[in-house]
């Protein structure tokens, strides 16, 4: 086992004020439409190039968990959630992340700029094409069938979020609506608590193993927990427009940098 390593390097230190701000607004995207870790995670691999890969994953889940639970927290206290549909999805997504987890940690850096450019590409043309995405009306789905779409949804985003992670959030919302027949709000709210055992059950395997970067991951962690926070409610009180435009700006951006960083490499 590796011991974390708690000093901040020159490098480190330069980059730090960009990964704040990445989290900031990785928690805030995250806590209203899902995708925060198409921002926060790219944004890793680039601005700490010495890290290895389940470094870069061990320090991005401790830094999205303080959000992610933050917003579950506000969603919450205002949405009713349906637990036939959460409790099974959280249960087996806390498992498989861990599989996820383990998978990930036998892969090489390299592996992961292509599946995060096409990820990023996926992502914004769902964003673009999926314009009502939001407005969909709660469907009478029976309680066994919400709870066996909870567990196959769990078992499937979990094992990815501990594997890569970026994107799980709005897959889960995008599945319970579709499966499940919940309304944005509610399968945002699910997604939150899914999200939330996800993240701590791979940051207990990567934390186990030394790989997380905590003088990195514990100020990002308090930017996301802000970004959370302050998106839930954008979420409830205005809706998730003028973030959805946010979002597409920076996954734009990040397309563009991971482009030209694999043309550059070849």
């Amino acid at each position: 086992m590796r011991s974390p390593t708690p000093l901040v390097s020159a490098p480190m230190l330069a980059h730090l004020p960009a990964l704040l701000a990445a989290a900031f607004v990785a928690g805030l995207v995250d806590s209203v439409v899902g995708g925060g870790g198409l921002i926060q995670t790219p944004a890793l691999f680039l601005l700490l190039p010495g890290a290895r890969v389940p470094e870069v994953l061990g320090t991005g889940k401790l830094a999205s968990v303080s959000g992610t639970a933050a917003a579950a927290v506000t969603y919450a206290r205002k949405v009713a959630l349906d637990w036939p549909v959460t409790l099974p999805a959280a249960a087996l997504a806390t498992l498989f992340a861990f599989v996820g987890s383990r998978a990930a940690s036998h892969l090489s850096r390299d592996a992961f700029r292509p599946f995060v450019l096409v990820m990023l590409l996926v992502m914004a043309a769902y964003t673009l094409w999926k314009k009502d995405f939001g407005r969909l009306q709660h469907a009478a789905v029976p309680v066994r069938t919400r709870a066996l779409v909870g567990a196959a949804v769990g078992a499937s985003v979990g094992f990815y979020d501990g594997f890569f992670g970026p994107g799980s959030g709005s897959v889960l919302i995008f599945l319970f609506v579709g499966l499940a027949g919940l309304s944005f709000l509610r399968a945002s709210a699910s997604a939150k608590i899914v999200n939330t055992a996800t993240n701590v059950a791979s940051l207990a395997y990567f934390a186990a193993h030394g790989d997380v970067r905590y003088a990195v991951a514990l100020p990002m962690a308090a930017c996301n927990l802000a970004g959370g926070v302050v998106g839930a409610r954008v979420a409830l009180r205005r809706g998730a427009g003028f973030v959805r435009v946010l979002f597409l700006v920076i996954v734009a951006a990040l397309l563009v940098k991971i482009g030209y960083d694999l043309i550059a490499s070849r």
